[in-house]
């Protein structure tokens, strides 16, 4: 089983967005049953709330449902369970690279990285705004997971 984690400030916004459409991808693979997805936050701001109203909107608008993921801290342990653990910004990065454990086993980068041709390297926070930005988020998102599912299952699978 290949696991990933995605992980932004307080896993209510970026992060359930990615894991939410990289596991709708992940389900019209037919590969449910060999990747495990989950999300999580650099701080506990929102731990144990459902992800923001405006985020799962934007998703549900394009199939995608969050209602049932649920905002988390990352833990260390996360860097040992988890194969992939993917940083929505460069600030995110660094903090996971800082807290990583000497026996971590995880591929600790940016989500991004998977999406080479997309206009941005990092998923930019929507939270603070008119929200307009949550679409803009789901399109970077949507790269990115694309590209992710290819190297897994070129790599892994």
């Amino acid at each position: 089983m290949v696991k990933v984690l995605f992980v932004c400030t307080g896993n209510i916004c970026r992060s359930p967005t990615a894991e939410g459409v990289f596991r709708a991808l992940v389900r019209e693979a037919g590969l449910d049953g060999r990747i495990a997805t989950d999300s999580a936050g650099t701080h506990d701001y929102h731990v144990g709330e459902a992800p923001d109203r405006r985020s799962q909107a934007a998703a549900k608008r394009r199939g995608v449902d969050l209602s049932d993921l649920r905002a988390r801290r990352v833990t260390v342990d996360d860097f040992r369970r988890f194969d992939y653990v993917l940083a929505m910004d460069q600030g995110h990065l660094e903090q996971l690279q800082r807290m990583a454990p000497p026996d971590s086993t995880a591929e600790v980068r940016l989500f991004m990285d998977y999406a080479p041709d997309a206009p941005r390297r990092e998923v930019p926070d929507p939270y603070y705004g008119d929200g307009s930005h949550f679409d803009e988020v789901l399109d970077l998102v949507e790269a990115a997971s694309r590209g992710l599912l290819e190297r897994i299952r070129r790599e892994r699978l």
